[in-house]
């Protein structure tokens, strides 16, 4: 774990490196991962960020999770997305500094999934302002995003390196408004029949799932 500087303080970031080497030649592709609410005990740590953070790290990627401003040792107060998605735009600058690997694999969950949604945006559309012109985007994974509290109609992702997972079981966020997302944005979707917001019992499915959409197929 360490500190980087960010607009709201610092902010707590979690970077594993394959090999233990940030330059290592054989890793070009980096994830970077954004968890859930903070108001509802969101972290870097929540357990379908984990399985994220896994799974990215088991098919040979770097890996960064980060607390939001306002969660764990990062300083600031929660901003409703808008700072957070700053804050993922930061810590995608820190990783510019950091590494020579510039594919990028994005996933979020929850709320995590609706920033990192918006963080693909500024990536494919106003990269200039970041100073980060030279990230390929390869995939977006938006895991039971927050669609319904948070304005998406503006929202355009490429369909083809957009994918979406949720839980038809689902109490925090509607399945259907979920559906109704992936459909009028043309992404694929995985239902995960019974399971809730969270994937209690469902975790190791998930995880090949996010392969299977990463990559064609289940490891």
């Amino acid at each position: 774990m360490q500190l980087i500087p960010a607009p709201a303080g610092v902010l707590e970031v979690d970077a594993l490196w394959q090999q233990d080497n940030p330059h290592d030649s054989n890793t070009d592709t980096v994830a970077l991962l954004c968890h859930p609410n903070p108001l509802f005990d969101g972290t870097m740590n929540n357990k379908v960020v984990t399985t994220m953070y896994r799974f990215a790290r088991d098919n040979g990627m770097h890996v960064v999770r980060f607390n939001f401003r306002g969660v764990g040792q990062s300083t600031g107060e929660h901003d409703y997305a808008d700072g957070e998605v700053v804050d993922a735009m930061t810590v995608l600058q820190w990783i510019a500094e950091q590494t020579n690997a510039r594919k990028l694999w994005l996933g979020g969950f929850s709320f995590g999934g609706y920033v990192t949604a918006r963080v693909a945006e500024q990536v494919l559309e106003a990269p200039h302002i970041w100073g980060l012109n030279d990230f390929e985007i390869t995939k977006i994974a938006l895991i039971a995003p927050s669609v319904e509290k948070n304005d998406t109609d503006d929202l355009h992702l490429p369909a083809e390196k957009t994918f979406e997972i949720y839980g038809n079981a689902d109490n925090v966020i509607d399945p259907e408004s979920m559906q109704a997302f992936a459909e009028r944005l043309g992404i694929a979707v995985s239902v995960v029949d019974g399971a809730g917001h969270f994937f209690h019992g469902r975790l190791s499915e998930l995880k090949g799932l996010l392969e299977e959409h990463s990559f064609g197929s289940s490891a």
